[in-house]
């Protein structure tokens, strides 16, 4: 089977634009590489059994912005790397996020990602956990062929606390008394554990010093948790047409995010009762998303995740401030900066 690689985002709404715009700033600015980290992809996907390419092949084309992999290029490049390992971890990055794709739809019994039916849906949850096994193996052969045991450590471990993420998602799912502390553990793990991943292994595969390496670690953190503070936010928003994403999963799924941690904690007791049903016991109708998006409203769910999404954006700012300033370091402060924007 002849592989090819795309990399096509669903066209944007407009609040999603200028965050849009600032990773095409950043694929121009990686071009050269990126296409590298494409051919080391494709590499990578090549297998004799054809099961393996044929769902790799379906994950990796159904879209997405390569926002991860542009986060470990950028990051070398900040420090003036002119090597070629960045490419390896690059990819690695990219083949374990694809890898957590596919064992998450399994987890959340997904059916749609990015507008296509997953994997899941087309192959069988059997195929798709295997193949995600294979993407991570395939990941490791890179990180190890990088020759960096420091960047080996920071990757591996990262897949560990993201698999420890799914776990605690597990544990918060449908749990009404979940916190913020406990909402943030998932987040930190399963989203922002990679961010910084991404973002640290560049700046060691460069030579940074350790103060350069661990700014560079905060700021991925702190961008991945801003990014998926917004994504959970954006998910009640109720504007699905001007967002250009699906809205409604994270209830329909009974996911305790931040809006309903809030929203909950803050609720009348009938209004619990609504909750305790559609969440806990997970018995909902129609016509209980949109009350669900009103109640959210009413207790200033969604500003208030928005105004934490703000605060995790600026700490991301601030630990980029300590890298050397050049064009790399500019256009990763414009994504964080605009990974906020898209809430306005």
């Amino acid at each position: 089977m002849e592989l090819a690689l795309t990399s096509v985002s669903p066209a944007p709404g407009r609040q999603q634009e200028g965050f849009v715009e600032a990773v095409a700033g950043l694929r121009a600015l990686c071009a050269a590489d990126l296409e590298s980290v494409n051919h080391t992809i494709l590499s990578a996907m090549r297998s004799r059994a054809p099961m393996i390419v044929e769902i790799a092949s379906h994950l990796i084309n159904s879209g997405g912005k390569r926002l991860r992999p542009l986060l470990t290029l950028a990051s070398a490049r900040l420090f003036g790397y002119e090597g070629r390992d960045h490419v390896k971890l690059a990819g690695a990055v990219e083949l374990i996020h694809g890898a957590t794709l596919l064992h998450d739809d399994v987890v959340d019994a997904s059916s749609l990602r990015r507008g296509e039916r997953t994997a899941n849906i087309i192959w069988g949850n059997k195929e798709s956990v295997l193949v995600g096994d294979y993407l991570f193996a395939q990941a490791f052969e890179l990180m190890v062929a990088a020759g960096d045991l420091n960047v080996l450590q920071v990757l591996s471990r990262a897949s560990g606390v993201i698999a420890e993420g799914e776990v605690l998602q597990l544990a918060t799912q449908k749990n009404l008394e979940a916190t913020f502390e406990m909402y943030l553990a998932v987040v930190e793990s399963k989203t922002a554990a990679l961010f910084a991943a991404a973002t640290q292994a560049g700046a060691i595969i460069a030579g940074a010093d350790a103060r350069s390496e661990e700014a560079l670690r905060g700021f991925g953190r702190n961008l991945g948790v801003a990014f998926q503070l917004v994504d959970d936010a954006l998910d009640y928003s109720g504007r699905e047409q001007s967002l250009g994403k699906s809205v409604g999963d994270d209830f329909r799924e009974g996911k305790m995010t931040l809006p309903v941690v809030y929203a909950f904690d803050r609720a009348s007791e009938p209004d619990r009762d609504f909750w305790r049903r559609t969440i806990a016991e997970g018995r909902q109708r129609p016509g209980d998303f949109e009350r669900a998006c009103d109640l959210i409203a009413a207790t200033r769910a969604l500003e208030d995740t928005f105004a934490c999404a703000r605060r995790y954006a600026a700490r991301a700012l601030d630990d980029l401030a300590l890298a050397p300033q050049n064009v790399f370091s500019a256009q990763l402060a414009a994504i964080a900066a605009q990974s906020v924007a898209r809430i306005s």
